[in-house]
Order: C-alpha cells, then structure tokens, then sequence
C-alpha cells in the first residue's frame, strides 16, 4: 500500500536469507532481519519459508530460511 503523499507506484526485491541461532527459531529470524537490515534499507516483509534444525555433537542449531522484500529507491 502507498503511502500518503507519495506517487503510488513501487517496485520491491525480494531476496533469501537464512538466519540462525542456538537460541530458537524466532530468535534466528530476528537475527536474520536484523543483519540484513545493516547494509539493506527499507525492509518490508519477511516470509518464513522453511524452518529446520541442524545437529552437531548434541547441541542443536535453529535455522530460518526467510524471503525478504525491500523497495528500489529512485533519486531521494
């Protein structure tokens, strides 16, 4: 949806990252959207789309594979 005041038309990118954690699958996530936020401006969406667990010696790693959509930015 546009937002008040601007031109109505946007186009978005959507990418695939995958964040982990040793804490849970929502703290992956998080971890995810948060490191991806460092060098992508404008996040918008993130979609879940595959969680699985990868196990080593015991200790279990929480793996998110998310699809992240930003907005293309013209001259600001």
């Amino acid at each position: 949806m546009a937002k008040k005041g601007s031109k109505g038309n946007a186009v978005y990118k959507v990418i695939e990252i995958v964040g982990t954690s040793s804490v849970s699958w929502a703290d992956a996530g998080a971890n995810a959207v948060k490191t991806a936020s460092r060098t992508i401006r404008d996040l918008r969406v993130a979609e879940v789309e595959q969680l699985d667990m990868k196990i080593d010696g015991g200790k279990v790693l929480y793996r998110v594979r998310l699809n992240v959509s930003f907005k293309f930015h013209g001259e600001d």
